[in-house]
């Protein structure tokens, strides 16, 4: 079993900045990608970004130029450094670990909510 429990959400301002951290614990050798997440009220989740044991990353073209994830092994920490908000990144933000034999893994989530 894997847990991960988000932290860093909360309201920003059009044009600001917020940082999501997810911590993890449990089995986390088997884990080989852990990303965010997100879902905006009436939307299904969408992935936001994800980054693997290696460290090579992927974005949703949303946020693209915007968004940075990073993770630090040693810790079994997760971040999302999310700049230039804007409204339609108002939604509920994940964190998920994929783990070897199909197994997924999610936090209970963080609000992020952008607005004036």
């Amino acid at each position: 079993q894997v847990q991960l429990v988000e932290s860093g959400g909360g309201r920003a301002q059009p044009g600001g900045s917020l940082r999501l951290s997810c911590a993890a614990s449990g089995s986390m050798f088997s884990i080989y990608a852990m990303g965010w997440y997100r879902q905006a009220p009436g939307k299904q989740r969408e992935l936001v970004a994800v980054i693997t044991n290696g460290g090579s990353t992927n974005y949703a073209d949303s946020v693209k130029g915007r968004f940075t994830i990073s993770r630090d092994n040693a810790k079994n920490m997760v971040y999302l450094q999310a700049n230039s908000l804007n409204s339609e990144d108002t939604a509920v933000y994940y964190c998920g670990a994929n783990a070897h034999g199909g197994m997924s893994y999610w936090g209970k989530g963080t609000l992020v909510t952008v607005s004036s």
